[in-house]
């Protein structure tokens, strides 16, 4: 019991690291680069965004700990890449956190009758 606790208090926590992660604007544009471009090495991202390199590459380093991109150094540069595992994990963790929410049967944005006559601001 006291494994099982901690074994999701873990997956929590990188859970919380990925969508911290992903919750920065800078490092989210980083995200949709990498997955567009497949790999990039770090000028290359530095380009995308209007920050310094130093800068860039923190949030690099932050994207790497959360488990969401793999980097591997090519020479003088560094070549960044999309983690899939770590991806895949993410995908796995939300869907199971809301195995409910935004089924493929509903299109998104269309509500049941009960849900479009709601007040607007409640939930309930």
């Amino acid at each position: 019991m006291v494994e099982r606790a901690l074994a999701a208090s873990e997956a929590e926590a990188r859970l919380v690291r990925m969508l911290k992660a992903l919750g920065n604007p800078i490092r989210f544009q980083i995200m949709k680069t990498l997955a567009e471009r497949r790999t990039c090495i770090t000028q290359e991202i530095v380009a995308t965004t209007p920050l310094a390199q130093s800068t860039v590459s923190q949030h690099l380093k932050v994207l790497r700990e959360a488990g969401l991109i793999e980097g591997e150094i090519s020479g003088p540069a560094t070549c960044y890449c999309i983690d899939v595992r770590g991806v895949r994990w993410l995908k796995d963790q939300i869907e199971q956190w809301l195995p409910e929410c935004c089924t493929s049967d509903v299109p998104w944005g269309a509500f049941s009758e009960q849900e479009s006559q709601r007040q607007p601001g409640r939930c309930c």
